[in-house]
């Protein structure tokens, strides 16, 4: 694939078998791949170098995966997939509040690995898209209540021209209750629909994703107008769908 040849990734990991290991993977795939053991020496490397995904290990020496991804956050769009352990739910759930789009857990497959590198690049590199990770929705804009949910961009715009940018797993859960709409989708189906499979019942994921698009959307979890808690089973999308554009 043509963007695949394109894409920059930078792997951040300390143990250096692990990083040469993963280079190797990305770099069977044409990518362009630069390595760095610290949350500093990435920082060096993104100040001189234009990077499309980082695949950021949680847990390095020093400026560790999370302060990383709150301080890329705070200044960037560049894709963040977080590589974390099953134990590091914690740390995944904050990683995820602080913004990052996915997340692998160790020991990963290698061909996952890729598939959610690829499929995150996709996203960033095609700003019209043509649809949503095969879900069945048109890339066209979904309008509900004041919001434009434009898919192709992973951008909501409110009527007064406010805009907010939805992070990759925001996007796919907030599209996947659209698409869903007016049927209660327990965490378990929605796990599955983000291609978390090996999820664990205490894996608090969605419940946390879902907090944040309130957030975004400024809905009130006990009067809500987009998304509604069944209790003991999952959320609903409620607000009415008004068209696509």
């Amino acid at each position: 694939m043509e963007s695949t040849r394109s894409t920059k990734l930078l792997i951040v990991e300390d143990e250096i078998a692990s990083l040469n290991l993963l280079a190797s993977y990305f770099e069977k795939e044409a990518y362009t791949v630069y390595k760095a053991e610290s949350g500093e020496k990435a920082i060096s490397i993104l100040e001189k170098r234009a990077i499309d995904v980082i695949l950021l290990d949680i847990n390095l020496p020093g400026k560790d995966g999370l302060s990383l991804t709150r301080e890329l956050r705070a200044k960037s769009r560049v894709g963040i997939i977080l590589v974390t352990s099953k134990k590091d739910d914690i740390d995944r759930i904050v990683g995820l509040e602080l913004g990052a789009d996915d997340y692998v857990t160790k020991p990963y497959n290698p061909r996952e690995l890729i598939v959610r590198v690829r499929n995150l690049v996709t996203r960033l590199q095609n700003p019209l898209g043509t649809s949503h990770s095969g879900n069945g929705i048109s890339s066209k804009s979904i309008h509900f209540d004041k919001w434009c949910l434009q898919p192709g961009r992973r951008l909501l715009t409110a009527d007064n021209g406010e805009a907010v940018q939805l992070t990759e797993g925001e996007f796919k859960l907030l599209i996947t209750l659209i698409d869903n709409a007016g049927n209660v989708l327990s965490r378990d189906s929605l796990m599955h629909c983000m291609d978390r499979r090996d999820w664990l019942p205490t894996d608090r994921t969605i419940d946390v994703l879902i907090a944040r698009i309130r957030k975004k959307l400024g809905d009130d979890r006990d009067l809500p107008k987009y998304i509604s808690t069944a209790h003991g089973t999952g959320y609903v999308f409620v607000a009415e769908i008004n068209g696509q554009t």
